[in-house]
């Protein structure tokens, strides 16, 4: 197991290449605009702010009232570590996530994928918007991220 002093050396390393820096400033810039995109043609829609995290996911909600109604919470998700756009149906808070949780896994939901175990994790259900993400095409990357959310 690499010591914090190792691992520090290995990130000072690749910040000095620059690539590291301009691709998470892209990354972050394209989420904004994809939250404001999605808050501009869903005017009704709850729409938090973005979550940076620690370079493991990025997110916010985007909840339609019928669901915030339920003390429940769609998120659009990045994954960095599988390189992943994912949507989560989330609770308002442990409790009710875990009132979902158990409602979903008697219920046997077929669609989408329910979290295995809820505790340490933030969702109840998941699905993959866009496997391997074409950064080229933003037009075309946003519409997927759409058209899935809008699904769930």
């Amino acid at each position: 197991m690499e010591s914090l002093r190792d691992d520090m050396l290995e990130y000072r390393k690749q910040l000095e290449k620059g690539h590291l820096q301009e691709a998470y400033s892209g990354l972050m810039a394209y989420i904004m605009d994809l939250r404001t995109y999605l808050k501009n043609k869903y005017p009704e829609y709850f729409i938090s702010g973005i979550y940076q995290g620690y370079m493991d996911m990025t997110y916010f909600s985007f909840t339609p009232d019928s669901l915030k109604s339920l003390k429940l919470k769609i998120a659009v998700v990045f994954i960095y570590d599988t390189f992943k756009f994912e949507v989560w149906l989330a609770g308002s808070n442990k409790n009710v996530q875990k009132e979902y949780w158990e409602l979903f896994k008697k219920g046997g939901l077929q669609k989408y994928h329910i979290s295995s175990d809820i505790k340490g994790i933030d969702s109840i259900v998941e699905n993959v918007l866009v496997e391997n993400p074409d950064f080229g095409d933003l037009d075309i990357l946003t519409q997927e991220i759409e058209d899935g959310t809008i699904n769930l």
